[in-house]
């Protein structure tokens, strides 16, 4: 199995770093100040696909995945209020009621597109403790400094800064963004701590006074918590590179002296006709949404998995719509083979196995094992397609076992197993029973009409 390594700019062949068939694999996860968007929850298509390509292989996995609520300001730069204290004031709630309420909507959007929910997930506002301990550790080895607004970490003192994204320290210098704070000791150092002033509403003692946690700090605390010092995956959206995962990793390295993951793996941006998508810029939509317009879970979920997870994925509903129509073709060419008594030589089921196996195992290649499944439901029907088709179902999710045929949902039983007869007496290109069971189905009350997808039923 081969995964592209953001850290090394190249694929590189997978296996867990302890020799053993677990994957400790840690996952950043929400801010839950506001419903999550189809964009945010692309990232966790792909997290998803992750997971069950790894299990497909044969892998266990052990993911740890956070639910940021507190820290994580409006900028990442360090400036502006906490998302959180932000969202409590304007809507009139206290945190804790804004983190429950949408942790539950996250979780409930989980389960609606099949993404499975990680072993661990864990709150930050439960690990506090434990992150003054990780920053008490950087002040210690060097790496942090107390100025009046908090504790920082010192770039200048990480030499290796910037191997994740590129950017080095003389980029930074010539493009920092963040506003000027004279306590620090370089513009582009950031928090690993805040003191929080009186009025703050979420503020937890520590050895510098009342205060709170940095956004990055979080990650790096909990996955060691839960994954060890070093670990075998990190996944998150390309947007973390630059900033949130450049920062965890001189986090750890300034603390344990390594780089917590083996691989960085991170999703591409979903654009919105074309243009950034953003909730700033009102662009954005809810599953809710979708649905609201007519379209299901599955039919999204689809959706991404036409796009390859390091690619970015266009949403329009022109291509939704074609993802819908796409998303039923794939179920009624599905259910054809559902009934049949069929079966398929086993060396057409090794070769599209193979074909799939290489496809999910080239870097997540998942578009490429679509159509691998589209190919292999041309052929004649056969309960063994069928049966095959879930089994490459472990990976893409669409919960295929499911599908119900709706347009036949009033034909007997015993009609539709005469004309599934009929249909495997015509891929034999034995004409005179096919004709025979045409007739008598005829005779039955029943009409049973070609399409390019296999047949349909309907009463005369």
């Amino acid at each position: 199995m081969k995964l592209y390594n953001t850290l090394s700019r190249k694929k590189e062949d997978f296996k867990p770093m302890d020799g053993t068939d677990t994957v400790r694999m840690y996952s950043c996860g929400p801010t839950v100040y506001n419903y999550a968007h189809i964009g945010n929850l692309r990232t966790y298509v792909f997290m998803d696909l992750l997971r069950r390509v790894l299990r497909y292989e044969g892998f266990n996995v052990k993911g740890v995945m956070n639910i940021t609520d507190v820290g994580h300001l409006t900028d990442d730069g360090d400036n502006g209020e906490d998302k959180m204290a932000k969202t409590a004031r304007e809507q009139k709630k206290d945190p804790w009621q804004i983190a429950k309420y949408y942790t539950e909507i996250f979780m409930k959007d989980f389960g609606r597109l099949n993404i499975g929910v990680p072993e661990i997930v864990c709150k930050a506002t439960d690990y506090i403790g434990e992150m003054i301990e990780y920053v008490e550790g950087l002040v210690e080895n060097g790496y942090g400094y107390e100025t009046d607004d908090g504790i920082y970490y010192d770039i200048s003192k990480f030499k290796d800064y910037g191997q994740l994204s590129g950017n080095t320290l003389d980029d930074l210098k010539a493009g920092a963004r963040i506003e000027v704070n004279d306590g620090k000791r370089n513009p582009y150092d950031f928090a690993i701590w805040k003191k929080a002033p009186k009025e703050h509403i979420m503020q937890w003692p520590s050895p510098w006074g009342q205060g709170y946690p940095g956004w990055h700090i979080e990650c790096s605390a909990m996955s060691r918590i839960h994954l060890g010092d070093v670990f075998d995956i990190h996944t998150g959206g390309v947007d973390h590179i630059p900033i949130h995962h450049e920062n965890e990793i001189a986090q750890s390295e300034g603390l344990t002296g390594k780089n917590p993951a083996k691989f960085w793996v991170h999703g591409d941006f979903m654009l919105v006709d074309g243009g950034k998508m953003s909730k700033s810029l009102g662009n954005t939509y809810t599953i809710d949404q979708l649905i609201e317009k007519g379209y299901s879970p599955m039919v999204f979920r689809f959706f991404c998995l036409n796009a390859h997870y390091r690619k970015k994925l266009n949403f329009t509903f022109d291509g939704m719509d074609g993802a819908k129509v796409s998303y039923e073709r794939l179920c009624a060419s599905l259910l054809k083979h559902k009934n049949s008594p069929i079966a398929t030589d086993a060396s057409v089921l090794e070769k599209y196995k193979k074909e799939f196996i290489e496809d999910i195992g080239d870097d997540l290649n998942v578009p490429s094992a679509l159509g691998v499944l589209f190919t292999m439901l041309k052929e004649p029907a056969s309960k063994d397609i069928y049966e095959l088709a879930l089994d490459f179902d472990k990976v893409f999710g669409l919960s295929l076992d499911a599908i119900e045929d709706k347009k036949s949902s009033d034909i007997p039983e015993e009609i539709i197993a005469k004309a599934e007869q009929m249909q495997s007496a015509r891929a034999e290109k034995n004409w005179a029973v096919a004709d025979a069971l045409r007739a008598e189905l005829g005779e039955l009350g029943y009409l049973v009409k070609n399409t390019k997808d296999g047949y349909e039923i309907s009463k005369k």
